[in-house]
């Protein structure tokens, strides 16, 4: 039992500081002036010094975070590179333009992670700060009680309000952080696709192609198709009727890909050879070989455009048919039923040619 002296100076659970200035005075008003000008003052300075070196731990470790993400984009980049260095001598200036996009791409991506780690280090230093002084009022004596019941309440009515918020933000950070698309990519996102045009993190604003802006919350997006990373391919399934020689029609088919990708055009960059597939399917009226072209990102279109209007052209210089569905119909009047399948033929034959006499007559 502590004597009813040292309770009343120093409290029910007297400091080491204080134990000492009353049983060495036994004054119980320095016992209570050193607990609350020393005591007291040393506790909130050292909750101080202690969020301080929290707060630099949890900053040295968001810089490291940052610092990978900024190292694993350059590894990317520097392959890419590697890539397109390879094919300088073939693709001349484009490749250099390929190389520079690649180049604005790396440095977009780093100043993304810069961007996400200011980020995370003002909530740290913000979120360390707060709870030092409110630990530090605690030691005031000040009741927190009442305030970290009210801001449980109040935190507990944001958080259900602002539930969507905080979605779209984390979604953000995550979508910052993996890369998964930037500015200038097409990409679908499955409520609308088009080119992204700017990327915050509450929401990813796309234009589709007719124009439309799109304002996409990031916590709705469930998935991503990214067509601009790297490289594409356009895939086309060509028909051709089934009295088609096949050799023949993969050959034009071929010769006229390895035509476009040596031209290599600006809007239709094709940095693979082709490959036909072969055949592909037997459908009902036609016979289907696949094309594969890999290209540019973002010009699979335009190469496919190309590259079917081409095959048109090939096609009919070649005497290869592009089939379409083709039905017979057979037809006969009420008051005379069908005798067999070609009577009806031959009398529908008959009074349309005897219709197309009698209508020459008259002119």
């Amino acid at each position: 039992m502590l004597p009813t002296g040292i309770t009343d100076a120093c409290g029910p659970t007297p400091s080491a500081i204080c134990k000492w200035v009353w049983n060495t005075t036994e004054n119980d008003a320095m016992a209570e002036t050193a607990r609350w000008f020393v005591e007291r003052p040393l506790k909130i300075i050292l909750i101080l010094l202690v969020s301080i070196v929290v707060n630099r731990l949890v900053r040295r470790g968001i810089d490291r975070m940052v610092a990978r993400l900024i190292e694993a984009r350059e590894k990317e980049q520097e392959v890419a590179e590697v890539e397109s260095n390879k094919l300088l001598a073939v693709m001349g200036n484009r490749a250099r333009r390929k190389i520079q996009r690649l180049a604005e791409q790396g440095d977009r991506s780093r100043q993304r992670a810069l961007t996400l780690g200011a980020v995370l280090r003002g909530i740290s230093t913000g979120v360390v700060y707060l709870l030092g002084f409110m630990i530090a009022l605690g030691e005031l004596g000040i009741d927190l009680a009442p305030l970290i019941a009210g801001a449980g309440i109040i935190g507990l009515a944001v958080g259900f309000g602002a539930q969507d918020l905080v979605a779209n933000f984390i979604a953000g950070i995550f979508v910052i952080i993996e890369d998964q698309y930037g500015v200038g990519d097409w990409i679908d996102v499955g409520p609308a696709s088009g080119t992204v045009e700017r990327v915050t993190l509450r929401t990813t604003v796309l234009r589709d192609a007719h124009g439309t802006v799109w304002v996409v919350p990031n916590g709705q997006i469930q998935r991503v198709g990214n067509s601009s990373q790297l490289w594409a391919k356009t895939v086309l399934d060509l028909d051709v009727a089934y009295d088609t020689d096949i050799d023949l029609a993969a050959t034009v088919i071929k010769e006229t890909a390895d035509e476009l990708w040596e031209e290599q055009l600006e809007a239709a960059t094709i940095i693979e050879e082709p490959v036909v597939s072969g055949l592909q399917s037997f459908g009902a009226d036609a016979i289907t070989i696949r094309l594969s072209v890999k290209t540019e990102p973002g010009e699979q279109w335009a190469t496919g455009r190309i590259l079917r209007a081409r095959m048109k052209k090939a096609f009919d210089a070649h005497n290869i048919e592009i089939p379409f569905p083709q039905r017979t119909v057979w037809m006969h009047t009420a008051d005379e039923p069908a005798q067999s399948s070609t009577a009806p033929e031959i009398k529908i034959r008959t009074d349309l040619l005897e219709s197309r006499s009698g209508a020459d007559a008259e002119d």
